[in-house]
């Protein structure tokens, strides 16, 4: 009989960190999660993240033999075959740190990095919404947008591994500006962010909304104010988001255009909103796309939720390990 077999998922964002011991079906048998703490030197935060790994594994009473690899989702710009992290917007500290050598030579497991988004289309193709499907694009619609894809039953990377920024589609040339510096992006019109950005624009020219009354304050407002508001009967707060929903159909319509794929998987804060989301997406797609990727794409909600960091990173490690359990289409 086969001794079970686990890989730790290490999920890495701005605010916290997020380990899981995940075993080779996709299933997070133990977890814990400790704050980033940016202003922390890195050094200092990573030993709390070792730390954090070896109590999880002796809590699961698992032979740490038992444990084959480590994956680490990361969000932010890294060289994943370096295994260093470059640039990281919300971790400027972190910028150099060759990451996967750290967490290797400390843990004694062999240490697989990956984009953040890039691993939560892995995780989702693999043990989530994406089971037994080989093309399939992941789309998470939350404070940014962003995306991978797994084709041909494999993750798509690209020439440098930072393949599928989805967020950075021009949506509407010279539009508006958009965090990463260019403008028109998909992310500046389709995300949270922009939502409760443009909500606080019209609020402030005069137009009468509860908006304000909800936040408490203008500055306030936050996509789930606008949401709240439209489940009220605000008008404001109903054209906004259904502005919203038209720029976000059109960017899964590119990349309906673009992949082909069977599914379009779509997760995030803003998803949660359920059909009020899904359903205007999906008549984007059927009316815009083109007819023949039109019909054999179906538009789905993620399936994983707030696990799928961990075990995007999870399956990021056992897609990777050499003698893991191969879980790969």
């Amino acid at each position: 009989m086969m001794k079970p077999e686990y890989v730790l998922g290490i999920d890495i964002g701005g605010t916290k960190i997020a380990v899981g011991l995940v075993d080779a079906k996709g299933r997070q048998v133990a977890g814990d999660r400790t704050p980033t703490q940016p202003d922390t030197p890195p050094e200092k935060t990573i030993n709390r993240m070792l730390d954090l790994c070896r109590a999880l594994i002796r809590r699961a009473g698992i032979n740490k033999e038992s444990v084959r690899a480590i994956g680490i989702a990361f969000a932010g710009p890294m060289d994943p075959l370096e295994g260093r992290i470059k640039n990281p917007p919300n971790l400027p500290g972190w910028h150099g740190l060759p990451l996967v050598s750290m967490v290797q030579e400390n843990l004694g497991m062999p240490t697989y990095i990956e984009n953040d988004a890039n691993a939560a289309a892995l995780g989702e193709a693999r043990f989530g919404a994406g089971v037994g499907v080989e093309n399939m694009v992941y789309m998470t619609v939350s404070t940014g947008v962003g995306g991978g894809a797994v084709l041909d039953g494999r993750l798509y990377r690209g020439e440098t591994g930072s393949a599928c920024e989805l967020g950075h589609i021009t949506l509407v040339h010279n539009g508006r500006e958009c965090g990463c510096g260019a403008k028109g992006c998909l992310e500046a019109y389709a995300s949270g962010t922009a939502l409760a950005k443009r909500a606080k624009e019209v609020v402030r020219s005069g137009e009468r909304s509860v908006l304000a009354d909800l936040a408490g304050d203008v500055d306030n407002i936050t996509a789930k104010t606008v949401v709240q508001a439209m489940q009220q009967g605000d008008e404001l707060a109903r054209r906004l988001w259904d502005e919203t929903m038209e720029y976000l159909g059109a960017g899964v319509v590119s990349v309906v255009n673009i992949f082909n794929p069977r599914l379009v998987v779509l997760g995030g804060g803003l998803t949660n909103t359920g059909e009020i989301l899904f359903i205007p997406v999906r008549e984007a797609v059927k009316r815009l796309a083109m007819a023949p990727l039109a019909e054999v794409v179906d538009i789905v909600p993620a399936k994983l939720g707030d696990a799928v960091g961990v075990i995007g990173a999870a399956a990021v490690a056992f897609e990777k390990a050499p003698g893991a359990t191969n879980v790969s289409k």
